[in-house]
């Protein structure tokens, strides 16, 4: 006769090695928290197998083993961290990242091969082996059980949502539902998911996309104002710049629906392209084309296309007519701060000092971080001969983090002033 497991004997023997799991599980997260690399930050979830699952796992896999073993049976799945990640891109990332970084032994993908009928959920799993520097230090008089690992699942948050929900209508049920129409339900639900876990992943390619657009266009609206100042500070041309990149980093442009042929995320985009390659005109016609669409847009959209279109009259130095598209962008929408900021920068260039100090000072009121726009006004205030308060405020902009040739030559320049009326 067969020799049964006795429960009492493998709960306890499983319970005595749970400190070690744990430690061991809390730092292989902490690793891959170190690891991963993504434009989006990933949720993580740890979890110790239960005795309950763990045992009703070894006497439907391994019944044999578990009746005879005095050791701990293992399985894969004993100790999981589950990776999180907002979008469908994130996967294949994730996997590439944690292959690079640690000994993959298994990658299995589960829920690929199924039909749009069916409702398992979808997830990657990968099994790893403990990393040396992840061994436990706590109880040394106990070891990892040979040939332990780690599973690891890469989900979307949606896959996520879904396997926790089919969990517990199915897995944890006794009987899984065989109603046809029921099941249908089920099966739309999971694509439904499917569905949006694409469109996500389509929102996310186009604002990619944008912002790349966005960033050309950015570089190019200061380059001319960066002229401007080096003209002013005899700065060499060739010099490092990093205005451009710093001062929008964080923007919100306020476009965020999927785009489709003529709509105006694919205006939007056509004529940030036109922008960047210098069809200026074509640019100002789209933008245009934009404000007149009839029904007319939201007023935070006729605002940031008031200010794309402002910023190419600038580039064509047409400036009473950028200036006219900035002040209309801020009737718009009265927080815009970037388009205060940006007539006071065409002010600037005019070289009416007075008015520029002015735009800067209510786009500060509106937000009191900007680096970049407390060193424009000590420019503007150096410029007037007004020079405490341009090295208070380059001041201020170096103790936000702004560094770069211009900075570092108007401070000089300020200090040769001062020293000189001492």
């Amino acid at each position: 006769m067969k020799e049964l497991p006795n429960k009492n004997e493998i709960r306890l023997r499983y319970a005595s090695y749970g400190p070690m799991f744990m430690e061991v599980l809390e730092k292989i997260e902490l690793k891959l928290r170190h690891t991963l690399k993504l434009s989006s930050n990933p949720t993580y979830k740890n979890r110790i197998k239960s005795f309950n699952s763990y045992y009703k796992k070894i006497l439907r896999q391994k019944a044999a083993e578990a009746g005879s073993s005095t050791s701990l049976v293992t399985l894969t799945d004993m100790i999981g961290i589950r990776v999180v990640c907002p979008f469908v891109e994130d996967l294949s990332i994730v996997e590439r990242q944690i292959k690079e970084k640690f000994d993959v032994r298994e990658v299995e993908r589960k829920g690929a091969e199924q039909s749009f009928r069916e409702f398992g959920y979808e997830s990657v799993h990968i099994l790893i082996s403990i990393p040396e520097d992840c061994y436990p230090t706590e109880n040394i008089s106990m070891k990892l059980p040979e040939g332990m690992v780690c599973e690891i699942q890469v989900r979307t948050i949606l896959q996520d949502a879904w396997a926790e929900v089919e969990h517990e209508l199915i897995y944890k049920s006794e009987f899984n539902p065989f109603d046809k129409p029921l099941r249908r339900k089920l099966a739309s639900i999971n694509a439904s998911l499917t569905l949006a876990d694409i469109i996500f992943q389509e929102i996310r390619d186009y604002q990619k996309k944008l912002q790349t657009e966005l960033g050309t266009r950015r570089n190019t609206f200061y380059e001319k104002a960066d002229d401007y100042s080096d003209e002013l500070l005899k700065i060499p041309s060739g010099s490092s710049h990093t205005l451009p990149h710093s001062e929008f980093l964080n923007e919100n442009e306020g476009v965020a629906s999927p785009y489709t042929k003529g709509s105006i995320d694919d205006l939007v985009l056509t004529a940030l392209h036109e922008h960047n390659v210098g069809n200026f005109d074509k640019a100002i016609e789209i933008y245009t084309q934009i404000l007149n669409s009839d029904p007319e847009p939201p007023a935070v959209v006729l605002s940031v296309i008031f200010k794309h279109r402002g910023m190419a009259y600038f580039a064509q130095n047409l400036y009473d007519q950028a200036t006219e598209d900035f002040k209309k962008s801020v009737s718009l929408d009265p927080k815009n701060f970037r388009s205060i900021y940006y007539e006071g920068i065409v002010n600037s260039v005019q070289g009416k000092d007075r008015e520029a100090i002015e735009c800067f000072n209510r786009s500060l009121s509106i937000d009191s971080f900007q680096s970049h726009v407390y060193y424009r006004r000590s420019l503007a205030e150096y410029n007037l001969g007004e020079y405490a308060a341009a090295m208070s405020d380059i001041n201020n902009a170096i103790n936000l983090g702004l560094e770069d040739d211009d900075v570092k030559e108007l401070k000089s320049k300020l200090v040769k002033k001062f020293d000189m009326n001492m």
